[in-house]
């Protein structure tokens, strides 16, 4: 009789065997029930069909073929007060879910770059729920814990200084959320004009690959390896972007109010018709002449005063906890300029031909780039460097401005056309990298739309290489990325300026000339009254050009005495006085130089120093006046839930509009791989600002919207792998009984028993 084994695999007893079977057949048919109720939890809502539709919307493709969902739709209004060099803005934005679920609409959108933005409402019926500042990580996590328990919430981040997202949770079906943020910015002045811009459209931005970095400690042998990513943040700033032949969503009106503190002469509006009611000399109400226009452009508007000079100084004060809060604003005397020299230049011009200038950009850049060359002397040197994702200089190096160099140029620019990425890195260094002669003032003209994402890269860069050259940016389009352009200007000792229509080209870049022409005023210095403890920013002090004030904020105990302000121009010594004690009394003068000395911190970030208290000292200013930045954020929670048992929410991206003029093909291209900026149509990502051809993909269903799968699927993806496990352990169980069963019936043939 042959000896039982029990520790022989497939050797166990029948019984033992067969329950070991049954277990893992319950197990398998527990996770199966388990996962198939999970996936059924997680699908979206109700999809609908274009038949189905019984009014206009936009349509978000599912999964399954032929089906869709409707993109949740926000209009948005915009009041803008203006009374001397302060504005004020509210904008509304009521979060629409067309759907018959719920959802949590999730809005990019664009603010001025300097806006302080320092207060979150979220209207439901009657009710006002006010938001809260709050740490970044903190913010985020009050959020989430609402959503999950169903509450209606809000909450605004900030991604860059002119980049924000509003997330609404638990939106029902059919129903409207209303939310409301405020922030306050200063004016610009140039010489005599005073302008603001309010952006309405986030631009689709080029974001360089991650490149991997590795170290091998022995030839042959694979080393570890690291990734370093240009832009870290890329899926908050990438929203779907809804193709053009789908028309236009995200409504906006808007109006100003304007209260100039001086007669007013001139008021445009350079790309958006407004009609204008003037109420006396000094003041005048704006509104959009269409009602209402598609995010799409920024608007702009410009006033300049009537026969009198405009203000060459202003001062506001503010008194908050114990101390005083003072924002000047000091504009250098015109004549400066009549009894300076003519220096000797070499000007490196630096122009974007990538696939975002596709359009009306290419032409504008292109004209602007020609003015700026037929305004050179023969005793001027100079360059022309193109570049899309690849880049290259016209000359070896500076060449002298002469007929045939600038006739040679101009041909280079003329037969420029607009296609491929926006790779600036190299075409920023190549510009940064040369040393100009003796007795030549070194200047680098960069003129792009600044649509990329890897802005802290670029600025780094700057901050490295600039030398003795100084940077001037040129913003050139209908959305241009004005956070770069001034932010780059500032760290490359320059100044900035925008062109948005064919027919601003002559006047900013005749502006620009004046600015690029006369000297600088340098070396500035704020000295206070004896006695006077003042934490003033921007620290340290910017370089001036004609026609520019200089903008300082600054705390004190108290403010009295007299400031001076001094500098360098054309090599003589320059100073201005202004009495504190006659400040005009505003609020919110406050938050104003919160929002100067967190803007000045991030700056350093990108030269050096302690990013921790960096870090520290950005948060203590935000959270005390009360300011969203990137380390703080504005939160906003309903206590009574809104959202029934057993409904699930799905985040649903709120689609943006192509910027007006661009060229969709030229900017995300016929092919299909993985990129940062996505059609809205497409199922996968497109490729931003393609950057070469491609073949074509292939025939995709139908228009709509692509669905953003920006839920993570850590949870199917443990269910799915658990699932695997035990259907492996049931296969080995059912293996281990057949085999028992093929030595049982041997043995019966050979007349024994086996155990």
């Amino acid at each position: 009789m042959a000896r039982p084994d029990h520790h022989r695999l497939g050797a166990l007893p029948p019984a033992e065997a067969f329950r070991y079977a049954a277990a893992g057949f319950a197990a398998f048919f527990l996770v199966l029930t388990l996962f198939t109720g999970f996936a059924r939890a997680d699908t979206a809502p109700r999809t609908v069909t274009p038949n189905e539709m019984g009014t206009g919307g936009l349509l978000l493709k599912a999964k399954e073929p032929g089906r869709y969902i409707q993109a949740p739709l926000v209009a948005t209004d915009v009041d803008i007060d203006v009374t001397g060099p302060i504005a004020r803005a509210r904008v509304t934005q009521r979060f629409e879910n067309p759907s018959d679920g719920w959802v949590e609409g999730v809005y990019v959108f664009p603010l001025p770059e300097e806006s302080a933005v320092d207060s979150l409402r979220m209207l439901i019926g009657d009710r006002v729920i006010e938001g809260e500042i709050k740490k970044k990580e903190e913010a985020r996590q009050i959020y989430e814990k609402a959503k999950e328990e169903g509450k209606r919430a809000s909450l605004v981040e900030q991604n860059r200084p002119n980049i924000f997202t509003n997330s609404v949770a638990n939106i029902g079906p059919g129903e409207t959320v209303v939310v409301q943020i405020e922030y306050q910015q200063t004016v610009r002045q140039s010489g005599e004009e005073f302008s603001l811009r309010f952006p309405m459209v986030v631009a689709p931005r080029y974001m360089p690959a991650p490149s991997v970095h590795l170290v091998d400690f022995a030839p042959g042998e694979g080393g570890w390896g690291s990734v370093s990513d240009p832009v870290p943040d890329r899926e908050h700033i990438s929203p779907p972007v809804q193709h053009p032949d789908d028309g236009k969503r995200n409504p906006v009106t808007l109006t100003v109010s304007l209260d100039a503190g001086f007669p007013l002469g001139g008021i445009e509006s350079p790309h958006h018709k407004m009609r204008v009611v003037r109420d006396g000399e000094n003041r005048a109400a704006l509104t959009l002449d269409a009602g209402e226009v598609p995010a799409d452009k920024d608007f702009e508007l410009t006033w300049a005063p009537a026969e009198t000079a405009a203000p060459t100084a202003a001062l506001f004060r503010e008194h908050l906890d114990g101390e005083d809060y003072i924002l000047m604003m000091l504009m250098p005397p015109q004549k400066l300029a009549e009894e300076a020299e003519r220096q000797n230049r070499e000007v490196i011009f630096v122009i974007d031909n990538s696939g975002s200038m596709s359009g009306q950009s290419m032409p504008q850049a292109k004209a602007s780039l020609e003015l700026a060359l037929k305004r050179l002397t023969p005793q001027d040197r100079f360059n022309v460097v193109r570049f899309n994702h690849t880049h290259e200089a016209l000359f070896p190096s500076a060449v002298r401005a002469d007929a045939e160099n600038v006739g040679r140029a101009a041909g280079f620019v003329r037969g420029l056309e607009a296609e491929g990425g926006t790779e600036m890195l190299g075409a920023l260094q190549t510009a940064l990298s040369g040393q100009s002669a003796d007795g030549y003032l070194r200047q680098v003209v960069f003129l792009t739309d600044g649509a990329v994402g890897n802005e802290a890269q670029l600025f780094q860069t700057i901050s490295q290489r600039l030398g003795e050259s100084r940077l001037f940016t040129v913003g050139i389009g209908s959305a241009p990325n004005s956070y770069f352009m001034a932010r780059a200007a500032e760290m490359g000792r320059g100044t900035h300026t925008h062109i948005g229509e064919p027919e601003q080209v002559t006047a900013r870049m005749e502006e620009l000339f004046v600015k690029l022409e006369n000297p600088a005023m340098t070396d500035l210095a704020a000295i206070w009254p004896d006695g006077t403890k003042a934490e003033a920013w921007p620290t340290p002090l910017p370089d001036l050009y004609l026609g520019e004030p200089i903008v300082l904020s600054a705390k004190m105990k108290e403010a009295e005495g007299t400031f001076k302000l001094t500098g360098m121009f054309d090599g003589k010594p320059w100073e201005m006085r202004l009495p504190l004690d006659k400040a005009t009394e505003r609020p919110g003068v406050a938050k104003l130089w919160a929002r100067k000395k967190i803007a000045s911190l991030e700056g350093m970030r990108h030269v050096g120093g302690d990013w921790e208290k960096i870090d520290e000292a950005i948060t203590d200013a935000a959270l005390h006046h009360h300011l969203v930045s990137r380390l703080t954020s504005l939160v906003a929670v309903d206590k009574t839930p809104a959202r029934p048992d057993g409904e699930e929410v799905t985040r649903r991206d709120v689609p943006l509009n192509l910027p007006d003029g661009w060229d969709f093909e030229a900017v995300f291209g016929e092919a299909a791989p993985a990129a940062p900026m996505r059609d809205a149509r497409a199922r996968t990502a497109m490729p931003m600002l393609a950057m070469a051809a491609a073949p074509a993909p292939q025939a995709e269903a139908a228009k709509g919207m692509a669905l953003p799968q920006t839920a993570t699927e850590a949870e199917r993806l443990m269910l799915t792998g658990g699932l695997l496990m035990l259907f492996a352990l049931t296969f080995w169980m059912l293996t281990i009984f057949w085999r028992h069963l093929g030595t049982q019936a041997k043995a019966a043939a050979r007349g024994t028993r086996s155990y």
